[in-house]
C-alpha cells in the first residue's frame, strides 16, 4: 500500500505531484468519487471534456470553501428555509408545494446564475414543477414577497382571464446580480401541473430571445430546467426535448438541468417507478454529465453548481446536477406519506434539516456564532412579515405581474379593435412569385433536380398568369411579411419540402452536400430573417418548442406544421394546457399557428383527419349567444375568442388568414386545417385579383353562380368547409342542379361568423337549409356549427315576429333596406324557424376508412344525399 506509483496524465488527483503511494493514491479517489459527489461522465466520447471534469473534482480540497463564501450560503439556506416556515405559519392548510427537505436548491440556483453571469449571461429563463416554485421566485427572482402573499389571500384578478393557482404562476425580473455587481434578466414560465411539458416551451423560448439578440452561441441567454426524480425518468417529453439539444434550428447550446430529487414520485417509489439505476439516465443519450451530490452538505453542491455552469459556458452543452434530498412532507402540505412510505418517514422524522446542520458546522468551525445566525434568521422573518403586511393591503391579483415576457411597446398605443390590411400591391406579388420560381442566382454552378427544374417552370406560367395555387400563396404570405420585417419560422416534420413535395422553400444541390438554398430567405436585401427548418420526429416537444417561441415576439410569424393533422394528438398536452387555454390562466398571447394535413381522401384512418371538433370543442364562443353587429364585428370576435379554427378552401384565403395573424392588434393562435388533394387541384386556384391591395380575409365565401343570380328560385342552401367543397360542386354541376343547390364555404368556422351566415340564409328564403362535411358525424364541425345555427334562426324569427308586429319588413330590419326575395308561395314560412340538416357521413369510431372501395361508395352516398331536393 506504500508502494509508489506515477500517475497517469488521465487523472488529476495529483494536482502536481507526478507520484504518489497507492495508500494515497486510493484515498484521494475515494475522496473524490466515493464521498458527497458522485460523478457520471466515462460515456462521454471526448477525451478533453473528460479531462475537464477530471481536473475540477479530483484534486484534494476541491470543495472547500472561504469563510466568506460559507457565511453566504448560511445567508441564502436561511432566507430558502425561513420562506417555507413562513409559509407553513401562515397557511397551514394550503398546498404550496415546499421545498422541505431540499432546501439547497435555493442556494444552488443561485451560484448557478452567479457564476453564469460572471461569465457573460444576461438573461436566463428557468421552467421547474410546482415543488418549490413559490420559493424560486421569492428567492432567486427576488418577486417583491408582498405579490407573492396575495395569491393566498383568494382575491379576484384584477386583469382578463381566469387565472391559475400560485405554484403555476411565473414571473419576468429584471435586477441587479449583487455578487457580480451585473444586470441579469430571470424569467420563470408559467406552466400546468402537467410535469415537464414546460421543458421545451422553455427551449424554444431560450432559442427565440438568442435568435432575436443575435446571440448565435448562446453565450448571453441560456435556460434552467428543474425537475423531479419521477418525472425526469417517466415523462417522455424530457427525451424529446433531450434530442433537440443540438439540431441546428432548435439548440440553446447547452441547458442547465437540476433534479430535486426527492427519491419518491407522489406515493411511488424508485423500485416501482423506473427500470434504470438513476433517474437521471436519459441524460446519457446526449454525452451531458451527470452530477449526483448530497442534498444535505452544501459545499458539494455549490462546488457541482460551480462546475457545471463553468461546463455550459466551456462546452455549450446540456449539463444535470441531481441532488440527492429528501421531502419532509407528503406530496403536498396535506398529505400523510406514511400511508406508503412509513420506514422511510421514521428516518425523515429523525433527520436534522439541513440549515441547522450547516448552521451547528459553521458554529463548531468558528466561521460564525450562534448570536449571527439567529440575527440573519430574525431579519429575514421581519422581511416576510412586513410583506404580509403590505399583501393584506392588496384588494386584486393582476397577473400582468406573473407575465413571463411581456412585449413592452407591442399594446401601447393601438386600437385594439383596428386591423391592418392584408391584402398586398400586385408588384409585390409578382417580385416573389418570380424569385420563388426561379432557379438559384449561380444556376450554372448549383445542380437541381431535374423534377423541380418542372415545377418551378410551372410556378413561373401561374405567375404570368397572375395565378396561384396552395403553395405559391403561402410563399407570397411569408415573403410579404417579411418585405414588412416580420420574422417568418416554419417548424415541423419534412416541412422545408413539404409532406406532400408541394413546398420545396429549400433546394438541394444533387452532387454537393450541404450545399442549399432558400428563394424566401434571399427575396430583398433588407428583408427579416426567413427559419424553415425540419423538426425532429417529435410533435410533443416540438410544439412546445414552437409555443415558447411565439410568446417571446409578437412581431413574428411562428408555425408548426404536423406531418399529418392526426399526428398533434401526440402533442395534445401542448394544445390543451398552453395553446387553449394560456391567455385565460396566465394573461398569456401566442400568435402561433398549427397547420394540419386533413380531408378524407381513402387514405386510412392515422392519415386523414385533424381531429377538427377537438379544436372546436375547446373554443371559447358561446352557442347561445349571437354577439350584436358592429363596424368592428370580425375583430371584436377575434379579440374575445380563445383561438381561432379555419378550413380554408382556396389559396386566396389562406394568404390572407395567415397574413391577418399579424395585421391584428392582439395575438391568438389560429388552428388551420390545411389541403392534401387540393394542394394539386386544378380548380383550387386563386387570381392575383383575391390577393392584391384592397382585397381581405373572407370568413364566408357566399355562393357566387347561378345559384345566386335568382335566390328566390334556390330549393337547397348548403353550407360547407374545406375540400369537400369541390366534391360537391362537381356533382352539382354534373347533375344540372346549379340553379337549385347554391353553396356557401365557412372559411373560418371559430369564432362562427354570424353576420355572413345571418345575410346568406336570409338571401335564400325558401331553401332548405344543410350543413355538409366529409367527416363522420359525431367529427368534424357538425356538432359545433348546429346549436349556432340554431341560436342565429331562432334569432331571425324573433326579428321578423317584431318587424310584423310593426308593421315593417324584417328583411329592412336585418339588411337597413332593400326587398326581400319573393316566396315562391303564400304560406308564411317565417312563422316556424327554420332548421338545418346534416349532410355527410354516419357517426363512427374511427376517423376514416382505409378501403378505396369503401371510401368510393361513402363519397358516393354524401353526394347522392346533397342532391336530393
Amino acid at each position: 500500500m506504500d508502494r509508489v506509483f506515477k500517475l497517469p496524465s488521465t487523472t488529476f488527483i495529483g494536482e502536481k505531484e507526478k507520484a504518489l503511494p497507492l495508500r494515497e493514491i486510493l484515498n484521494r479517489l475515494e475522496e473524490a468519487y466515493c464521498n458527497n459527489i458522485g460523478i457520471e461522465f466515462m460515456f462521454i466520447n471526448s477525451l478533453e471534456q473528460c479531462n475537464w471534469i477530471r481536473q475540477r473534482m479530483e484534486p484534494p480540497n476541491v470543495t472547500k470553501m472561504s469563510p466568506d463564501q460559507k457565511r453566504l450560503i448560511l445567508a441564502r439556506l436561511t432566507r430558502s428555509t425561513g420562506f417555507e416556515n413562513f409559509l407553513a405559519k401562515k397557511w397551514s392548510s394550503e398546498k404550496r408545494f415546499g421545498l422541505e427537505g431540499c432546501e439547497i436548491l435555493i442556494p444552488a440556483m443561485k451560484q448557478v446564475i452567479d457564476v453564469s453571469t460572471k461569465l457573460g449571461v444576461e438573461s436566463i429563463i428557468m421552467g421547474m414543477p410546482h415543488r418549490g416554485r413559490l420559493n424560486v421566485l421569492a428567492n432567486v427572482c427576488r418577486k417583491p414577497l408582498h405579490q407573492l402573499f396575495t395569491q393566498f389571500a383568494g382575491l379576484e384578478a384584477e386583469d382578463d382571464g381566469s387565472g391559475d393557482v400560485k405554484y403555476h404562476l411565473g414571473t419576468y425580473i429584471e435586477r441587479l446580480n449583487r455578487v457580480t455587481n451585473k444586470n441579469i434578466r430571470l424569467a420563470v414560465c408559467a406552466n400546468p401541473s402537467h410535469l415537464e411539458a414546460v421543458d421545451p416551451v422553455v427551449q424554444g423560448k431560450t432559442r427565440a430571445e438568442q435568435f432575436y439578440r443575435g446571440d448565435n452561441e448562446g453565450k448571453k441567454v441560456m435556460s434552467i430546467l428543474l425537475h423531479g426524480d419521477a418525472a425526469f425518468a417517466g415523462q417522455g417529453v424530457v427525451f424529446e426535448t433531450m434530442h433537440l439539444s443540438d439540431l441546428p434550428a432548435y439548440t440553446t447550446h447547452g441547458t442547465i438541468h437540476i433534479v430535486v430529487n426527492n427519491q419518491i414520485g407522489f406515493t411511488t417509489d424508485p423500485r416501482h417507478s423506473r427500470s434504470s439505476a438513476y433517474c437521471t439516465d436519459v441524460a446519457r443519450v446526449v454525452n451531458a454529465p451527470i452530477f449526483h451530490v448530497n442534498g444535505d452538505n452544501p459545499e458539494a453542491v455549490m462546488h457541482v453548481c460551480n462546475v457545471a455552469a463553468e461546463w455550459r459556458s466551456t462546452f455549450h452543452k446540456d449539463v444535470v446536477i441531481d441532488i440527492v434530498s429528501y421531502r419532509r412532507n407528503g406530496h403536498n402540505e396535506v398529505d400523510e406519506p406514511m400511508f406508503t412510505q412509513p420506514l422511510m418517514y421514521q428516518k425523515i422524522r429523525k433527520t436534522k434539516p439541513v440549515l441547522e446542520k450547516y448552521a451547528d458546522q459553521l458554529i463548531a468551525e468558528g466561521v460564525v456564532t450562534a448570536e449571527e445566525v439567529k440575527d440573519v434568521r430574525d431579519k429575514y422573518e421581519k422581511i416576510c412579515e412586513d410583506a404580509y403586511n403590505q399583501a393584506k393591503q392588496e384588494t386584486h391579483i393582476k397577473y400582468k405581474d406573473w407575465l413571463d415576457s411581456p412585449w413592452s411597446g407591442f399594446f401601447e398605443g393601438k386600437d385594439p379593435l383596428k386591423m391592418s390590411t392584408t391584402g398586398v400591391v400586385e408588384e409585390t406579388l409578382v417580385h416573389i412569385g418570380k424569385r420563388f420560381s426561379s432557379p438559384p442566382p449561380n444556376a450554372a454552378e448549383f445542380e437541381i433536380h431535374k423534377g423541380l427544374l418542372r415545377i418551378l417552370k410551372a410556378r413561373m406560367e401561374m405567375v404570368e398568369h397572375r395565378t396561384v395555387d396552395w403553395a405559391l400563396a403561402e410563399a407570397m404570405a411569408f415573403g410579404s411579411l417579411l418585405k414588412e420585417g416580420i420574422h417568418v419560422r416554419l417548424s415541423g416534420e419534412d416541412v422545408e419540402r413539404g409532406t406532400f413535395s408541394h413546398r420545396h422553400h429549400v433546394l438541394h444541390h444533387q452532387k454537393v452536400d450541404k450545399a442549399t438554398y432558400c428563394a424566401l430567405a434571399h427575396l430583398y436585401p433588407d428583408q427579416a430573417p426567413y427559419t424553415v427548418c425540419n423538426s425532429s420526429l417529435s410533435e410533443y416537444g416540438v410544439l412546445g418548442f414552437e409555443v415558447g417561441y411565439s410568446v417571446t415576439n409578437p412581431n413574428a410569424l411562428v408555425l408548426w406544421e404536423a406531418q399529418f393533422g392526426d399526428f398533434n394528438n401526440v402533442a395534445q398536452c401542448i394544445i390543451d394546457q398552453f395553446i387553449s387555454s394560456g391567455q385565460a390562466k396566465w394573461v398569456r398571447q401566442s400568435g402561433i399557428v398549427l397547420l394540419q394535413p386533413h380531408g378524407m381522401e381513402g387514405m386510412g384512418p392515422e392519415h386523414s383527419s385533424a381531429r377538427l371538433e377537438r379544436f372546436l370543442q375547446m373554443s371559447s364562443d358561446d352557442p347561445d349567444y349571437m354577439p350584436p353587429e358592429s363596424p368592428d364585428y370580425e375583430v371584436r370576435q377575434l379579440h374575445d375568442c380563445n383561438w381561432i379554427v379555419a378550413n380554408c378552401s382556396s389559396p386566396a384565403s389562406y394568404f390572407h388568414i395567415l397574413r391577418r395573424q399579424i395585421a391584428l392588434p392582439f395575438r391568438k393562435p389560429l388552428i388551420l386545417m390545411t389541403p392534401k388533394s387540393l394542394l394539386r387541384h386544378p380548380e383550387a386556384k386563386s387570381s392575383f385579383d383575391d390577393m392584391k391591395d384592397g382585397t381581405a380575409f373572407r370568413r364566408v365565401i357566399p355562393e357566387e353562380g347561378v345559384a345566386a343570380q335568382n335566390p328566390g328560385k334556390v330549393r337547397k342552401l348548403v353550407f360547407c368547409s374545406g375540400r369537400v367543397y369541390y366534391d360537391l360542386i362537381k356533382e352539382r354541376r354534373d347533375r344540372g342542379l346549379e340553379g337549385d343547390i347554391a353553396v356557401a364555404r365557412l372559411e373560418q368556422i371559430s369564432p362562427f361568423p354570424y353576420d355572413l351566415i345571418k345575410a346568406e340564409v336570409a338571401k335564400y328564403p325558401n331553401a332548405q337549409l344543410v350543413w355538409s362535411q366529409e367527416e363522420h358525424k359525431n367529427q368534424g364541425s357538425w356538432s359545433y356549427i348546429e346549436p349556432r345555427f340554431r341560436t342565429l334562426l331562432q334569432n331571425q324569427k324573433n326579428i321578423w315576429a317584431k318587424s310584423q308586429s310593426q308593421g315593417g319588413s324584417w328583411f329592412s330590419q336585418l339588411f337597413g333596406g332593400g326587398k326581400a326575395p319573393a316566396p315562391e308561395s303564400d304560406s308564411d314560412s317565417e312563422t316556424v324557424p327554420r332548421t338545418i340538416s346534416y349532410n355527410g357521413r354516419a357517426t363512427a369510431a374511427s376517423p376514416a376508412t382505409g378501403s378505396k372501395a369503401a371510401h368510393n361508395k361513402e363519397l358516393k352516398n354524401l353526394l347522392d344525399e346533397f342532391c336530393v331536393l
